[in-house]
């Protein structure tokens, strides 16, 4: 809530909330506020907000965080380089599009605030509800309704907040749910990165130094637009071994609406950008896509972009190997590589915690912190106890899960596709000690008891550390085709991704051809269309998302590559399928029609045309709302 005297920044700040008994009344007391406000002038585009002279958003200027990977002399190697391409890459607002809407109900107790939330950590939730509240955070409790989708936009407080105050207020139960218009105004978006690579190689196609500038438009406010830009940075290499390195990312504040966490954290962006540096590298020196890739393929004993020296669990080459053959058979195709942090890193701790609990009729209940929110981790939490149980007969329907701030469970957010990874890791230890505790008895003779798991990796540093060993636990990798048929239309998408360890073929195979979906949407037909800082698309019809009928068959391969740390050998695949899906798609239709692109979405593709018809006919991205223009 921005309150009276403060300054709004963008048109989804919020000025004012009532409650009332009905929507009806609400929404038409709403409507009687008015508003006295002072116009001011706005900055929107990421490059002017840097320029003296330009409007300030925030006390401590405009330029929110900068990161720098240096590297070797990027300089000299390049000029050494008997290949060289520059080329400046642009991607596009990204409107998160999960079925359900933000929702939270609050009501207060005598024991404190009761919140029932669909947010993505929480824990977070209970501490800023609490701080909001001046209260402690035991007398804040949150419990975690399991959301229909979030993709990274629920990880900030959003109406858990505002529910409690208004419950505080009127000292009523109060249920907030955003109507869609709101929801698409309000919450983050993936952010636009503008790119300039310049890369270079040797006459083999071995490459020696890459040059990038990276400049994000994180918006109005914060969220977690620094870590984005971090992950940019730190991934602008994408799965490829480079001695010299000189990178530069950062984070802009703009009167745009915010940005902050999406799918593949700023390393999709990163990487469109690379692969298409890569395929251009490739003509220069007369290899084909699949072959300089492998050529520069990271793998055990490699160094990633950061300078970590990769240990056990690289299984990049084995999924090339595996989309060779779809690749060098098809007439118009495009290879992508991909790599993804599993676990935040960059210096920060990692936790799991859990418990298992033992009923009076010897099921099951596990607590533990993360969020369902449609990618199965309840199912991945109840699996990993199913499987370390068997002997003592607990079946699936027998398994239980919550989520709720009783237990002091907090592990951060939901996301960096580390819920299986530590999950996993917690349920299991907790197992564990269960099944030292049974020795041979009846479940049902430990029924009351409750066993706690904890796992903690301390073992990362921060990017900027001069003696950086290692900046992330481990990484996923993947390598996908995309082909077109004879019409330009895709006729198929071939995904093989080293997950370690399949633990639920079902789940596995959702995560990907989802991914692989929102990774096509995002080359070719979605934007979040926002001009001079307004909302030109405000609805879920006008994002430009892909049909299922416009979707193409996805053929997913698996590669299991153990990894040593995760539970039974597994890796996250959260975020990782649609990393590669742009740059595969890029090369695809340059195959097809010979027009390098860099800017996305790709609408002037016959890929698009025949994929959504009406994103690509649509001009301006949709209809303008008058609402729209209201903060």
């Amino acid at each position: 809530l921005v309150a009276e005297g403060e300054t709004t920044r963008y048109v989804g700040d919020v000025l004012a909330a009532v409650a009332a008994t009905s929507r009806h009344a609400a929404r038409a007391a709403a409507a009687a506020i008015e508003v006295e406000y002072e116009v001011l002038e706005p900055v929107t585009d990421p490059e002017a907000a840097l320029r003296p002279g330009a409007p300030i958003l925030h006390d401590k200027g405009n330029l929110h965080k900068k990161w720098e990977i240096k590297r070797g002399d990027a300089d000299v190697a390049l000029d050494k380089s008997a290949h060289v391409v520059t080329e400046t890459f642009q991607t596009q607002f990204i409107e998160h599009a999960f079925l359900e809407p933000e929702s939270s109900l609050a009501y207060d107790t005598d024991e404190g605030m009761r919140v029932f939330s669909g947010g993505q950590g929480v824990w977070d939730d209970r501490r800023q509800i609490a701080r909001i509240l001046g209260e402690p955070e035991h007398r804040v409790r949150v419990t975690l309704v399991s959301n229909g989708g979030a993709f990274g936009a629920k990880e900030d407080l959003g109406v858990n907040g505002q529910a409690a105050v208004l419950a505080r207020l009127t000292h009523r139960p109060v249920k907030l749910t955003l109507s869609r218009d709101e929801s698409i105004r309000m919450h983050s978006k993936r952010h636009p990165l503008r790119m300039t690579y310049t890369l270079g190689c040797d006459a083999s196609g071995k490459l020696t130094a890459l040059n990038a500038r990276i400049i994000g438009d994180t918006g109005a406010y914060s969220s977690v637009g620094d870590k984005v830009l971090q992950r940019a940075c730190g991934h602008s290499c994408s799965a490829y071994e480079i001695e010299h390195v000189d990178v530069e990312a950062s984070a802009v504040f703009t009167n745009n609406p915010p940005c902050g966490a999406m799918r593949g954290f700023g390393s999709n962006q990163a990487n469109f950008a690379m692969e298409g540096a890569l395929d251009r590298l490739a003509v220069k020196a007369g290899l084909d896509g699949w072959d300089i890739r492998y050529l520069n393929a990271l793998e055990s004993g490699s160094k990633f972009g950061t300078g970590q020296v990769l240990g056990e669990g690289v299984g990049l080459k084995k999924c090339l190997d595996a989309v060779r053959a779809a690749y060098k058979d098809a007439r118009y195709a495009g290879v992508s590589c991909a790599v993804k942090n599993v676990g935040v890193g960059n210096g920060l701790p990692e936790y799991g915690r859990a418990s298992v609990a033992v009923a009076d009729d010897g099921s099951i209940l596990i607590r533990h912190s993360w969020t369902e929110m449609g990618q199965g981790v309840h199912t991945m939490l109840q699996q990993v106890a199913c499987e370390e149980l068997a002997e003592a007969g607990v079946e699936l329907k027998n398994v239980r899960v919550t989520v709720d701030t009783e237990r002091e469970f907090a592990t951060g957010q939901t996301t960096a596709s580390r819920g299986t990874f530590l999950g996993g890791l917690a349920v299991k230890r907790a197992c564990e000690k269960l099944k030292d505790e049974l020795n041979g008895s009846l479940l049902s003779e430990l029924a009351g008891r409750e066993f706690t798991g904890e796992i903690e990796f301390k073992v990362t540093q921060p990017m900027d550390d001069s003696e950086l060993a290692r900046s992330h636990i481990c990484f996923g990798w993947g390598a996908q085709v995309v082909i077109l048929d004879d019409a330009g239309k895709i006729a198929k998408v071939v995904a093989a991704h080293d997950v370690g360890k399949v633990m639920n073929p079902n789940l596995l195979e959702g995560q990907i051809e989802g991914a692989v979906h929102m990774g096509l949407g995002h080359a070719l037909t979605e934007e979040f269309v926002v001009r001079d800082g307004y909302v030109q698309t405000p609805t879920l019809k006008s994002q430009g998302i892909i049909p299922a009928k416009g979707m193409p068959p996805v053929e997913c391969i698996f590669i299991e590559e153990p990894q040593p740390e995760g539970p039974y050998g597994a890796k996250g695949v959260g975020e990782i399928g649609l990393v590669p899906t742009a740059g595969a798609v890029a090369a695809a239709v340059q195959a097809f029609d010979g027009k390098w692109r860099t800017t996305l979405p790709m609408k002037d593709t016959a890929a698009a045309k025949a994929a959504n018809p009406k994103a690509v006919s649509r001009v301006g991205g949709g209809r303008e709302r008058r609402d729209s223009r209201e903060a």
